[in-house]
C-alpha cells in the first residue's frame, strides 16, 4: 500500500508540468510529453529518454541498416538507455539520502586535469567531443554523474573490499606475459580527414593534399612541422605526437605497418576510417619486465577496480529490489 502511495505521488508530481504543456503551443490539446518510468518518488519522461537516446539513434540511422535491423537496434538502445536512466535515478536518490554531492568546481578541476594529461586546449576538447556527438555541457553533466557515482561507491562499496596477497600473486602468475619485457613504439601522425559519406571528388581532394605533404617530407621538411601545419588530428598542435604504444594496443592496420618500421621511418599513406593518414616511428623503446614486487601496486589497483565494479553491480541490483520501479510502455 505504501509503495502504491509513493508511486501515485510520483505520477501526480510528474503529471502536473506535463498537463500544463497540453495544448500550450498549438491550442489543440496535444500531449507533447509523457511518463515512461516511475522510480520511487521520481519520474522519467519521454522527452528525457529521447534526448538521451538521440546520439546513439543518429549513429544507427547514419549506418544505413535495413529497416527491420534498424528497428530492432533502436528498440534495444531504448531499453538499455532507459535502464541506465533508472539506475542513475536510483544512485542520485541514494546520494541525496547520504548527503553526497559533487561541486561544479570539482568538475572544473577534473576537466582541467584531463586537458593537461591529453595536452588539449578548450577548443581541442570541444572538437573531440563534437566528433563523438556531445557538447561540452553534456560532457560536464556525464562527468558530474560519474564523479557522484565514484563517491557513492567509496561510501557504499569500497569500504567492504579487501585484496589479499595470495590473490595478487595468483593474478601475476596467470598474466606473466603482461609483465615481460616489451617494445613500445613512439608514434607521430598526420591525418587528412575524409567526411562521412564523402563523394569521390572529396576523397580525391583529400588524397591530393596528402600526396603534397608526402612530397614536402621527401624534400626534407620535418614531420612535426607538417603535422602542425596540415594535420586534422587533435594532436596537430603537438606535432602529431600520439605517444607510446605496444603493438597490442594498435589497430590491426597500424600494427602490421608499425611492426616493420625502423626509427625515423614514415609509413606509406594509409586509408583509415578517419581519412588518409601517415605514421612516423619516432623511436622504438624497450620497456623492462616487472617482478611481482614491482607489479604489486598495479595488480592491486586493477583487481580493486574489478571488484568495485562487481560489488557495485550487486549493490545496485539490491537497490533495485528495494525500490519501486514501474516502466510504462
Amino acid at each position: 500500500m505504501e509503495r502504491q502511495t509513493v508511486a501515485m505521488k510520483a505520477f501526480v508530481k510528474a503529471l502536473i508540468p506535463v498537463c500544463l504543456l497540453l495544448g500550450a503551443a498549438t491550442g489543440r490539446g496535444e500531449v507533447i510529453d509523457r511518463i515512461v518510468a516511475i522510480v520511487n518518488e521520481d519520474a522519467i519522461t519521454l522527452s528525457e529518454l529521447n534526448e538521451a537516446i538521440e546520439p546513439y539513434a543518429k549513429k544507427i540511422r547514419d549506418a544505413f541498416y535495413g529497416p527491420e535491423e534498424e528497428r530492432m537496434m533502436l528498440f534495444k538502445v531504448r531499453e538499455d538507455i532507459l535502464n541506465k536512466m533508472i539506475d542513475q535515478t536510483l544512485t542520485d536518490q541514494e546520494s541525496q539520502r547520504l548527503g553526497i554531492s559533487v561541486l561544479e568546481n570539482d568538475v572544473d578541476q577534473r576537466l582541467e586535469k584531463i586537458k593537461s594529461e591529453k595536452f588539449l586546449t578548450e577548443e581541442d576538447l570541444q572538437k573531440a567531443l563534437a566528433a563523438e556527438g556531445y557538447t561540452l555541457e553534456e560532457y560536464r553533466k556525464k562527468m558530474k554523474e560519474q564523479m557522484l557515482r565514484i563517491k557513492l561507491i567509496n561510501v557504499e562499496v569500497k569500504s567492504k573490499i579487501a585484496i589479499i596477497e595470495e590473490e595478487m600473486r595468483d593474478d601475476y602468475d596467470k598474466h606473466k606475459e603482461a609483465y615481460q619485457e616489451k617494445k613500445k613504439y613512439h608514434l607521430r601522425t598526420i591525418l587528412i580527414k575524409v567526411p562521412d559519406l564523402a563523394t569521390a571528388e572529396q576523397k580525391e581532394d583529400a588524397l591530393t593534399r596528402m600526396k603534397a605533404i608526402v612530397e614536402e617530407l621527401k624534400a626534407g621538411t620535418a614531420f612535426d612541422e607538417l603535422a602542425k601545419q596540415y594535420s586534422d588530428d587533435i594532436t596537430a598542435k603537438e606535432g602529431g605526437d600520439l605517444g607510446l604504444f605496444s603493438l597490442e594496443e594498435l589497430s590491426s592496420q597500424f600494427r602490421e605497418t608499425v611492426r616493420w618500421m625502423k626509427d625515423g621511418e614514415i609509413s606509406p599513406v594509409l586509408e583509415t576510417p578517419q581519412g588518409y593518414q601517415l605514421l612516423m616511428l619516432q623511436e622504438g623503446q624497450h620497456t623492462p619486465g616487472k617482478t611481482f614486487k614491482e607489479a604489486k601496486i598495479e595488480i592491486e589497483e586493477r583487481l580493486f577496480r574489478k571488484l568495485v565494479d562487481e560489488k557495485y553491480a550487486e549493490w545496485l541490483q539490491g537497490l533495485r529490489k528495494r525500490s519501486y520501479i514501474k516502466i510504462i510502455q
